[in-house]
């Protein structure tokens, strides 16, 4: 199996917790895992995530010391087929929400592409920008 995506693999704390948030309330589905290696390989429609739990300090690749939260500067856009499902998991699970739920539109060349949107904190604090396509309309010249 060849991936032509990137594919980004997230340290954590702790991957039983982990897997529980991003399979239950994100709603995610395992591919595969490496238990011996505290590692899974995640998928959500064309969203695909690697989470692992850092086992072997000669196979643990970092920049620097990792500290609560993780992945600070990055958040990652996980498109979904029902926004609404899973803002209403996230709550239910009082995870940690950034931005509430809100329809957002961005400019793209001459048409602007629409989202209904929120933000939440994983476990260790990766920020997921959950996303849900509105479509694509005109941008509309005011007079």
């Amino acid at each position: 199996m060849t991936s032509q995506t990137i594919v980004p693999e997230l340290y954590v704390s702790d991957l039983t917790r982990s897997l529980a948030f991003y399979t239950y309330v994100i709603g995610f589905g395992v591919r595969y895992t490496r238990p011996v290696e505290r590692f899974v390989y995640l998928e959500l429609g064309g969203a695909e995530l690697m989470l692992e739990q850092p086992t072997l300090p000669e196979r643990t690749f970092l920049a620097g010391e990792l500290v609560f939260p993780y992945g600070r500067g990055i958040n990652l856009s996980v498109p979904v087929p029902d926004v609404d499902a899973v803002y209403g998991r996230v709550k239910q699970a009082n995870a940690s929400i950034l931005l509430p739920i809100e329809e957002r539109w961005y400019r793209q060349d001459g048409q602007e592409a629409g989202n209904r949107q929120f933000v939440v904190a994983d476990p260790d604090g990766y920020l997921l920008r959950i996303v849900q396509s509105l479509g694509q309309r005109p941008i509309f010249a005011s007079g």
